[in-house]
């Protein structure tokens, strides 16, 4: 008799707890969230959960990165501008809806939760920077900005101003304002 590999119960197991964990995240916030609620919310002991994640902090981001885990596709229009404007624009929208605004709890979190800063850096920021790397890679290939250019730096430029309104001044992200943005950042970095 042949083996199986894995066992589905434990994958539903897991599933159950993961979006036990999303479901209360979006519900009450990251800040009352804990480990009990979600055992209970998913009908497991508190050892299930710790089986698989370290802390709290874990869960609920994997629980967070499951439910959310819509790829942003890498726009390739065959112009690094448009391309930027497009992936921007798409995650600003996305920061706009509840599910984008759980982002900003996380980081704040995140401010006294060095785990947790580091989980959501490595699985979720880490990502979305090096989309904004490829795009600006392809520019220099198609010699449409400066080949010498600092793409950290360029990445910086271009999403520090997002985070800044976002977290700190609360002011509007919209459209205009991307555009704005994106067409100064471009002046310094195009050939």
């Amino acid at each position: 008799m042949e083996k199986k590999l894995g066992r589905p119960r434990s994958e539903k197991t897991k599933s159950d707890i993961l979006n036990a964990a999303y479901d209360l995240l979006i519900e009450t916030g990251f800040g009352t969230v804990t480990v009990e609620k979600i055992a209970e919310r998913a009908k497991v002991s508190k050892a299930t959960i710790y089986k698989w994640w370290p802390n709290k902090a874990a869960v609920v981001m994997d629980g967070f990165l499951n439910a959310t885990n819509v790829e942003l596709p890498i726009p390739d229009t065959g112009s690094t501008l448009e391309d930027m404007l497009i992936q921007v624009d798409n995650f600003v929208k996305f920061l706009t809806t509840r599910k984008g605004n759980v982002i900003t709890e996380i980081i704040a979190e995140g401010q006294y939760d060095s785990k947790l800063a580091d989980i959501y850096r490595e699985a979720y920021f880490i990502p979305r920077r090096n989309i904004s790397k490829q795009i600006l890679e392809r520019g220099i290939l198609r010699g449409e900005i400066k080949k010498d250019l600092d793409l950290e730096s360029s990445i910086d430029l271009i999403w520090g101003p997002i985070f800044y309104r976002l977290l700190i001044t609360g002011a509007e992200i919209d459209e205009t304002f991307i555009k704005r943005l994106i067409g100064y950042a471009f002046e310094g970095i195009k050939l």
